[in-house]
């Protein structure tokens, strides 16, 4: 039995994760900010110390792996919280928890996304990669919800990539995953909301592979990736999205 830490289990892909991992026989820790085995606010940095002292109180003995899943999407107002969650709330974690991983020759799935690879806010991106959480989060107020989102999620595959080679020598694969299009209670409602339902359910039907993504396929390529299957796989972000990433950018590789 393998031990997993999971941030933002509560619903939506971390749930279907969650499932998937126990289901598969292993104890999965998770970290959310309601509904969870350890509570806490990772939009605070007090509230990730305390999440990592909990994680290492509940696995002394170390992590087999850790997926930082907990996130916000573009529907939320408040884009400094959108930054503090997705970008800081994964990486200052995975930096506290290293030595746990290591331990076991765990593993590390952060979660992307598809429309990464769209931003067009680079000095957004820079200033999550350099650490400037204040900065950052100031700046996040005067763009786009969705250049904020996307930002944090292409900064979030930026920092694994960058860091891959430290980790690996310590004996931790990480890698990404990049969902597409996934159906989950919140993007149901916007499905049904009956202002933006119509370009949604146009867009869902734009997907190559004639069908929108669950949070199963999600959980699935995320148990895969932490597995010994792929221990040769490292540094790596998988599109989960039938096929939009090639549709949007098909010259690239």
């Amino acid at each position: 039995m393998a031990c997993y830490a999971l941030t933002g289990g509560a619903t939506g892909i971390g749930a279907a994760i969650k499932q998937r991992l126990r289901g598969e026989g292993n104890q999965v820790i998770v970290v959310d900010i309601k509904d969870a085995d350890i509570v806490a606010d990772l939009s605070s940095k007090d509230g990730r110390m305390a999440a990592i002292a909990a994680l290492r109180d509940t696995a002394a003995a170390g992590l087999d792996g850790l997926i930082t899943c907990a996130g916000l999407g573009s529907n939320v107002s408040n884009h400094k919280l959108i930054t503090q969650v997705n970008y800081f709330g994964s990486v200052e974690l995975i930096e506290g928890l290293k030595d746990l991983l290591a331990a076991k020759r765990g593993s590390i799935v952060m979660i992307s996304s598809n429309s990464a690879p769209m931003n067009n806010t680079p000095e957004f991106v820079d200033l999550l990669l350099s650490g400037e959480e204040e900065k950052a989060t100031e700046f996040s107020a005067t763009i786009a919800a969705q250049e904020v989102y996307s930002g944090t999620k292409k900064a979030v595959a930026q920092w694994m990539r960058s860091n891959v080679v430290d980790y690996a020598a310590a004996g931790v694969r990480m890698n990404a995953i990049a969902p597409g299009y996934t159906q989950t209670p919140m993007t149901e409602q916007v499905e049904n909301d009956p202002t933006y339902g119509p370009a949604i359910k146009e867009f869902m039907g734009s997907i190559p592979v004639g069908f929108p993504g669950k949070p199963e396929d999600q959980a699935a390529a995320t148990s895969f990736l932490l597995g010994p299957e792929a221990r040769f796989i490292c540094g790596s972000v998988l599109f989960v999205d039938g096929g939009h990433d090639a549709m949007f950018r098909p010259s690239q590789v």
